[in-house]
């Protein structure tokens, strides 16, 4: 029988280089005790001598160590130890044996140690190398910094990912036919039990110990963003009539299909990818981000409309892409952001040069076929996944391949680019390998996975629609290239084209809105995240329409106009200031001196909107883009807009005097993984947000469990991940509390020095 268990509790750390700490018998009890996922890089300071791109926040070389006890029965039954990913260039020992090493931070891997276990203490070392921190166009994270798990069987079992499903086909009566693809290791037969999402037994099929075979499933329910029907596939494997294994895989059932005239169907139904690109960071947690904190994201993304999400630009942790199953969300899961050829990384602040060419290219020639391999091996399972992308911007200008059919050229975020930067090189890389690379790249897919397409998100598609590139494809993913839109829907009438990565501007989503043949857009990004920052003090992107903490940007108002029907209307309020590429400076807090000009937005999916100022309308105006608006001149009190069916207030607001602890739950599996998000607010009299970020809080917690991380969005906030203070960020923190191992009662205590205090209690069970 299998057993599988998630290993993250109990581990050491140090941070530095320990040659010895390989050996078995090595004592780390003074090592730090740590909970994976761990990500070490948010538990130092911002430093102005670490790199702009991945958020001034450090690497370096480090070691993890776990002790375990297994079974006297264990020699003689197979034991596989596998990371979901371990920021970067890892090595792992078990038991002074040198297992291996993964290069790629975001690549799974699974090691057999059958053969060096024992009865009683084990012993695994981890050896990760974070050197060069200027690797990345954003924050990776330093660490084992996602799940690590060990499974036992017998000798005999399955092979590791070696079962395969897939939805053949769901006829008019919805009757689905479902194939099972399967390996296994020494076993001579399998049996298939697909289970309801109440566990009442839907079908069962059995098999031999390696092939393929149907299931028929009468009146499925079928998977989809409305609704995300799960069910389970419990896989038997046997050996001379005894069972030797047993892996339960969540299915989906579901059809995709991507036409070059109508766009993209689900389940026959056609409909547009409102997606948008995410990177893997929380802010304070870095890239050890607990499930809650994707699904407390997740809902915000699918309440805007949201039905897609985008892995930008590295394979996701299994955890995310379970949510996107269980939450209703397509995904678009891509493996690598270069090459062979290292793309410029920015160290002094973004498109400051020089650059610095560090990064995956190094790695890339020996391990993207086991890299690729990975992914989509443990993805392919997932209903969710209906795109497997080999790369982001692959083919972006000059960096660092050139073609001469242009001489000089651009790319999408290339201001300042040096001129030499922008002319034709022929001493650099040719446009045309390209080619070769990603033929290789979409076949190591489709021996995998022939279900889902396989695209490119291209940034240069006007030069990879000549040269060979973008015919290897399955489909077009055009990066902020709208304009090309209808010239290549003319020039390539067989070809599935889509928004792969997209601007807020209206625009864009009317260039797929308006077209059949568009099947959708990503939009970047869905929230803001570390790193790809514009220069010291700065220490994230902004470009989300959720900020760091996952609140609403007027952004995130404006986009929920486009991509839903229910009536709602959002103020927001600006002191002059135009909206920026990107990053709109409209806040929703109404607060000013008398007389000082003022303009107010309202976001809104209705045709007109109304606005009153202390019950006095202001005026109806027709609403541009999803928004109308007002110059006023300030007057304390209340501003309220209205449009038919929904309306909006905004109260000047006074003096902080209340702090507001509001939590997402109040009790706690007490297993050391299970969290609380806590939204802290700095409230006046009447429960109005304060208009000021004047006053630091500071933080405590009693009981078993620990602040996780306190986050506030603002982009220049360097105060230390590791402090338990930080100020407010209009008027609003979040707080990560992580439950210990016993039960216990917990305490949250909030304080500013100047005397405002606050508590929430909790229950860990």
């Amino acid at each position: 029988m299998g057993i599988f268990n998630i290993i993250n509790q109990n581990w050491k750390f140090h941070y530095g280089d320990v040659p010895e700490a390989d050996y078995m018998g090595y004592d780390d009890r003074a090592w730090k005790d740590v909970t994976l996922p761990h990500d070490w890089s948010v538990e130092y300071p911002f430093d102005k001598c670490h790199a702009s791109g991945t958020g001034y926040l450090p690497g370096g070389t480090a070691w993890y160590r776990k002790h375990f006890i297994l079974p006297d029965d264990i020699k003689g039954r197979r034991v596989r130890l596998t990371f979901d990913g371990v920021y970067k260039h890892s090595r792992v020992w078990i038991n002074s044996n040198y297992l291996g090493g993964r290069a790629y931070g975001y690549a799974p891997f699974t090691f057999d140690i059958s053969e060096f276990v024992r009865p009683g203490e084990n012993v695994i070392s981890v050896r990760v190398e974070h050197e060069q921190v200027a690797d990345s166009r954003w924050f990776t994270g330093s660490g084992i910094y996602r799940d690590v798990s060990l499974e036992i069987t017998e000798m005999s079992c399955f092979v590791k990912n070696g079962v395969f499903v897939t939805t053949k086909n769901v006829d008019e009566t919805g009757n689905a036919l479902l194939n099972i693809e399967f390996s296994t290791i020494d076993c001579d037969e399998t049996e298939f039990i697909l289970e309801d999402k109440d566990g009442n037994t839907v079908a069962t099929v059995g098999g031999t110990g390696c092939g393929n075979v149907t299931v028929n499933v009468p009146y499925a329910s079928l998977w989809s963003p409305d609704s995300p029907y799960m069910y389970n596939l419990i896989c038997h494997a046997f050996n001379n009539g005894k069972m030797t294994d047993v892996i339960t895989i969540p299915v989906g059932i579901r059809t995709i299909c991507f036409d070059a005239d109508k766009g993209f169907f689900l389940n026959g139904e056609n409909m547009k990818l409102r997606g948008v690109c995410v990177h893997h960071d929380a802010g304070a947690l870095g890239a050890a981000v607990p499930p809650a904190v994707w699904e407390r994201r997740i809902r915000k993304f699918k309440d805007a409309g949201c039905n897609a999400l985008r892995t930008a630009h590295n394979p996701p942790s299994a955890t995310l892409l379970d949510l996107c199953d269980r939450m209703g969300l397509l995904v678009m899961d891509e493996a690598f952001d270069e090459w062979e050829g290292t793309k410029n990384k920015w160290w002094q602040g973004h498109n400051v040069y020089p650059p610095k060419k560090y990064g995956y290219a190094e790695d890339f020639p020996m391990w993207h076929k086991a890299d690729l391999e990975a992914m989509v091996l443990r993805d392919r399972n997932h209903p969710s996944i209906i795109l497997w992308s080999i790369g982001n911007e692959i083919d972006y200008p000059n960096d660092p391949y050139v073609t001469p059919l242009f001489d000089e050229v651009l790319g999408n975020n290339d201001n300042g680019k040096p001129r030499e930067e922008r002319r034709y090189d022929d001493k650099k890389p040719d446009a045309n390998r390209l080619t070769t690379v990603a033929k290789e790249l979409v076949d190591i897919v489709h021996n995998v996975d022939r279900t889902r397409p396989v695209l490119s998100a291209m940034s240069f598609p006007e030069l990879s629609t000549r040269t060979g590139f973008a015919d290897v494809l399955d489909v077009s993913g055009y990066n902020y290239r709208e304009r090309f839109y209808e010239e290549d829907h003319k020039r390539f009438p067989d070809r599935v084209i889509f928004g792969s990565e997209n601007g807020h501007d209206p625009s864009a989503w009317h260039a797929v809105r308006d077209n059949d043949y568009i099947c959708g857009q990503f939009l970047w990004t869905g929230i803001d995240f570390l790193g790809e920052c514009v220069g010291w003090p700065y220490r994230i992107s902004q470009a989300g329409m959720l900020d760091l903490c996952a609140y609403e940007k007027p952004l995130y108002y404006r986009r929920k106009a486009m991509w839903t029907d229910a009536p709602f209307v959002k103020i927001a309020v600006s002191k002059g200031e135009k909206e920026k590429t990107g990053v709109w400076t409209d806040k929703f807090v109404y607060a000013g001196e008398d007389g000082e000009k003022m303009q107010v937005s309202c976001y809104t999916n209705a045709e007109k909107a109304e606005l009153f100022l202390n019950g006095a309308s202001l005026g109806e105006k027709e609403t541009e883009n999803y928004r109308a608006t007002w110059e006023i001149s300030f007057t304390k009190g209340t501003l309220t807009a209205k449009v038919s069916g929904a309306e909006d207030s905004l109260t000047t607001p006074g003096n902080a005097e209340i702090i507001s602890i509001l939590a997402d739950k109040t009790e706690m599996k007490a297993d050391s993984q299970d969290i609380i998000q806590a939204e802290i607010a700095l409230l006046d009299k009447n429960g109005n947000i304060a208009a000021a970020d004047d006053k630091i809080i500071y933080y405590q917690i009693t009981g078993d469990a620990q602040i996780l991380g306190i986050e506030n969005g603002k982009p220049d906030d360097l105060t230390p991940y590791s402090e338990k203070h930080r100020q407010t960020h209009y008027g609003r923190a979040i707080v990560y509390i992580r439950a210990g191992a016993t039960a216990d009662a917990i305490t949250l205590h909030a304080y500013t020095k100047d005397g405002l205090k606050a508590r929430a209690e909790f229950i860990s069970r």
